[in-house]
């Protein structure tokens, strides 16, 4: 699916549809959509969607990262990170900008600010 613009790759979207399961890394140039399942993580150069029916077991990385499932791991936005109103969050996340809509559940340690990488702490503290 291609999204008519000026030809950047930054508009193609990967979407994994409903009933798809996924078991792997998963890598795009571009944006991604998960609606089904995928134990694994997900890199995705441009924005990266989780459907209202999308799970995902694994790491998330991406630039604007919207959850509206389940995911279960470390998410990791460059820009900007939304818990939609159905969002269920298992996972420390790092962002610059946060947004949890009413009836988002989220679960783990948030770091925001200008970091880019998620530095969890000693295990033995």
């Amino acid at each position: 699916m291609k999204i008519k613009s000026n030809g950047s790759s930054m508009e193609e979207v990967t979407i994994i549809s409903s009933g798809v399961v996924i078991e792997g890394k998963v890598s795009s140039n571009g944006n991604v959509r998960v609606d089904g399942t995928v134990k694994g993580d997900i890199t995705a150069q441009g924005n990266l969607t989780v459907g209202e029916h999308g799970t995902i077991q694994g790491q998330l990385t991406g630039d604007v990262i919207s959850i509206g499932g389940k995911v279960e791991g470390t998410v990791n936005a460059k820009e900007k990170l939304v818990l939609e109103a159905k969002a269920v969050l298992k996972g420390d996340l790092v962002t610059k900008i946060l947004v949890v809509e009413a009836g988002a559940t989220f679960e783990g340690k948030s770091a925001m600010g200008s970091q880019s990488t998620y530095k969890p702490a000693n295990k033995t503290e």
